[in-house]
């Protein structure tokens, strides 16, 4: 019979009523998909004689009909006597998300052409993180009949998921799962939107405050759309509705509140569209709209293009940046107080082109500077190194990588100490806030104690952390090839704590035993595991690096500041080999030899992102090549391949766009083989794209960073000398 709790009673109905979320992650189970033929965090089984539409084992995306855009999930099944299915639906699992569910009730729309009555409807159970699971529940006992062509909510109190066992927890849910009930024999049809975990109210108001000034820019295949939101905090998002007249309307997507900014991909150019805005309150009610925007798509030159990539980009650091800190969080959507400190570096260098592009102000870059020059002063350091991560709020250490990682991490203080020099270099303005900066930031540059890290005076290599509880228990050294170069540099530059600069070749491009097991270990090959390769992939030599090269942020991460071109050290110029190693990459995409869908000529770039199974330091090599491409590898390569680079720009843009072009740019990986699209924004990959452009586009990160004269006076001492192939 039905369960009854109260005002928490299951009830299929129009505009039901709920409270307020605290945060939107912590209660949205689905909301929308990025692959249009089906959602990838799901799966369904079938036993025959029962049949359970699935696309390659998936559940598929309806985007004709929704209840809000862009499209909803569709359930059409044929329930027989003896057969069995199951839908379920997945949390997605991004980085750092803590999955911890905040509310009283699972709630859902769901939509049917034709009118279902209860006991056609399927049953539900659910399974936490830690894969206990709930007994099923039979909507049939909380429904009355689905009426026909109609979206109508559905509210089922969290009590009612009995526990299968006494480990099952209703706030870590993992799946929710929808299984055969009825076995009458007829094909039915349930399109489902917006799943969550929330709690009722009585309250059911329009928000106060509705969206104004908005503004339209067409670019060449979307539209920027960017408004005035209200602080009304019943608003859960805004709503964007589109014309072809500036008559009809009809919803195109949604926004999260607290972010006033949407990117409408048309995916046409020359062709003017209409738009109006509204808010939208938790229990779906929408404000009044906002005036109506119009803008035309047009075509866009090479440099009106990367102006919108670094733009969009830019915002990531700006947009973005933790209130507090002004410091880059590791990943959007992610733990919004996780700070990291080497992409945080990035976004140093990304603010310095984001004024001298016009993008924000001086006085803003100014002013963003030293609040993040502020913190950084105060945040935790363990002998003037900083930690990997820190809490946005507080500067505390966060050891996110275990109780080891709870103090110095020189490799991510080596990428924002290359950041600082250059913005100490690019605000040069005799000021007060100025000189403020400057010389805040030589007292953080003079204080990192880069000799500590040899553990003891006789040791040949830089060690990568320290703990304050554990010392050296982690004990990983730096020896390239890989993206910790930059780490010798700056200690061989440092002017207070200084180590030998022949370090470089003991430690860096160390030779000895523990240096060749080192490169061995990680690259599984032994080409290059003496820092010199001379191997030839694809036609092309490379000189240093182990196998083909590894991923492409070892040819970024090192080189945002430090400028190869024009010189070179005992074993290549840097610049030459950053490029071979790049067209090697793109020649392995072009190969193929793992058979992955979408790989050419112009979809390439194999470098460390997300991927549809968690994260990897995606490779040209069969054994950590997975199908996975990252924007970031071609793009942030653009110096060293210029027309190759800009080709999959355009090809990302143009082909992909509508799924992988959002706020900040292109999102994080994709892999079309699974066909996944990345949830995330990703500070370590957002970060040399802005500043790699701008050193294709101007140089101008590789003349602030290397105008520091103790970078000159440093590579003098490793012995680096002139080479005209790459100046």
């Amino acid at each position: 019979m039905m369960f009854i709790r109260g005002i928490l009673m299951l009830f299929v109905m129009s505009g039901s009523v709920f409270a307020q979320w605290l945060k939107y992650d912590s209660h949205v189970i689905f909301d929308n998909s990025l692959s249009d033929n089906f959602y990838y965090y799901s799966s369904g089984t079938t036993t025959a004689p029962s049949k359970l539409e699935l696309i390659d084992g998936k559940c598929p995306v309806d985007a004709n009909n929704y209840k809000l855009a862009p499209n909803s999930l569709r359930m059409h099944w044929n329930s027989q006597p003896g057969g069995d299915w199951k839908l379920s639906i997945q949390v997605s699992k991004w980085r750092n998300r803590d999955i911890n569910f905040d509310g009283t009730v699972l709630f859902f729309w769901m939509y049917s052409n034709g009118e279902l009555n209860r006991s056609q409807l399927p049953s539900v159970s659910m399974t936490d993180m830690d894969k206990n699971r709930s007994g099923r529940i039979e909507l049939r006992d909380f429904s009355q009949s689905v009426p026909s062509k109609k979206w109508t909510q559905v509210i089922i109190p969290l009590e009612a998921f009995k526990p299968a066992n006494k480990a099952f927890n209703l706030h870590k849910i993992k799946l929710i799962t929808f299984h055969q009930s009825d076995n009458d024999g007829a094909d039915h049809t349930l399109l489902l939107d917006e799943i969550k975990i929330y709690t009722p109210d009585v309250k059911q108001t329009a928000p106060s405050g509705r969206p104004v000034g908005l503004k339209a820019d067409g670019y060449e295949k979307h539209v920027e759309l960017k408004w005035q939101g209200s602080k009304d905090t019943s608003i859960e998002r805004y709503v964007i509705y589109r014309s072809y007249d500036g008559k009809t309307f009809k919803q195109v997507g949604s926004q999260r509140a607290g972010v006033d900014i949407y990117e409408d991909y048309v995916g046409v150019t020359g062709k003017s569209f209409f738009y109006k805005v509204c808010a939208m309150s938790q229990d779906y009610v929408e404000s009044q709209f906002s005036g109506i925007a119009s803008a035309t798509t047009h075509q866009m030159t090479d440099g009106e293009l990367l102006d919108m990539v670094q733009r969009a980009t830019f915002r990531y650091f700006w947009d973005n940046a933790h209130p507090v800190s002004g410091l880059a969080r590791e990943n959007t959507p992610g733990d919004d107080n996780l700070v990291t400190i080497g992409a945080s570096g990035f976004g140093v260098m990304s603010l310095l082109v984001g004024v001298e592009r016009g993008f924000v102000t001086r006085d803003q870059g100014t002013d963003r500077m030293l609040k993040i020059l502020h913190f950084l002063k105060k945040a935790d350091r363990f002998h003037g190194a900083w930690p990997h991560f820190l809490d946005g709020q507080t500067g505390k250490v966060i050891p996110l990588f275990g109780k080891y990682d709870d103090g110095a991490d020189l490799v991510e203080t080596s990428f924002m100490m290359q950041g600082l020099l250059a913005a100490r270099a690019f605000f040069d303005k005799q000021n007060p806030k100025e000189e403020e900066i400057r010389s805040t930031i030589t007292d953080l540059w003079q204080s990192v104690e880069w000799d500590w890290f040899r553990q003891d005076s006789t040791s040949d290599f830089l060690f990568w952390h320290w703990s304050p509880d554990f010392g050296w228990h982690i004990n990983h050294p730096l020896v390239g090839w890989n993206e910790t170069m930059i780490v010798y540099l700056l200690a061989i530059a440092s002017p207070t704590h200084p180590v030998p600069a022949s370090m470089y070749y003991t430690g860096w491009a160390g030779q000895s035993k523990r240096a060749v097991d080192y490169r061995k270990n990680w690259s599984q090959t032994e080409e290059g595991d003496h820092y010199a390769n001379g191997h030839e992939y694809y036609g092309i030599k490379l000189d240093v690096g182990c196998g083909p090269g590894g991923p492409l942020f070892f040819t970024h991460y090192s080189f945002l500041g430090f400028d190869p071109r024009g010189i070179k050290d005992k074993f290549t110029d840097y610049f030459e080999n950053n490029r071979n190693q790049s067209l090697i990459n793109r020649s392995y995409c072009i190969a193929n030899p793992g058979h992955y869908v979408g790989y050419s000529e112009d979809c390439w770039g194999l470098t460390a992102s997300d991927d549809p199974w968690g994260y990897l330091a995606h490779s040209p090599d069969l054994r950590t090549d997975n199908g996975t491409i990252t924007p970031t590898g071609a793009i942030s390569s653009m110096p060293y391949t210029p027309k190759e680079s800009m080709a999959t720009l355009k090809y990302l843009y143009n082909e992909l766009g509508g799924k992988l072009w959002g706020v900040y740019g292109f999102r994080d990986a994709f892999n079309l083989t699974q066909n996944w699209y990345a949830d995330i924004y990703m500070a370590l990959d957002e970060g040399p794209i802005v500043v790699m452009i701008e050193n294709y586009r101007t140089g101008l990160l590789w003349k602030l960073f290397m105008s520091n004269p103790e970078i000159g006076e440093a590579l003098k001492k490793i012995g680096f000398v002139e080479d005209k192939r790459s100046k």
